[in-house]
């Protein structure tokens, strides 16, 4: 069993805290350095450019955890009978061809 230390968390929760902080600066200097130019826009304040962030996040990101590009990782799970034959299905579907470097003969 892995234990966590104390430590080790707080190390880890700072650098969670130090990264979100980054981010938003950069959010921030770079509204603050171009919108206000190009729209006429005001100036971001900190806390706005990280509720800017968070909005983004929800927006265009969701809320969900992380996954990779195949859902819940069904592709992974496949066998490899499985995994030909559904290429093969995305091949015909979407009009790609055998490149001649892959062609077996």
């Amino acid at each position: 069993m892995r234990r966590f230390h104390p430590l080790r968390i707080a190390g880890f929760l700072v650098l969670v805290a130090v990264a979100i902080s980054v981010a938003a600066l950069a959010v921030m200097v770079l509204w603050n350095w171009l919108v206000p130019s190009l729209a006429g826009w005001h100036n971001l304040t900190f806390i706005q450019a990280l509720g800017l962030l968070v909005l983004c996040r929800i927006l265009f990101g969701g809320l969900h955890g992380r996954r990779g590009p195949w859902g819940h990782g069904r592709f992974r799970h496949m066998t490899p009978e499985e995994r030909e034959r559904f290429r093969e299905q995305m091949r015909s579907r979407c009009g790609w061809q055998q490149q001649p470097h892959e062609q077996q003969g």
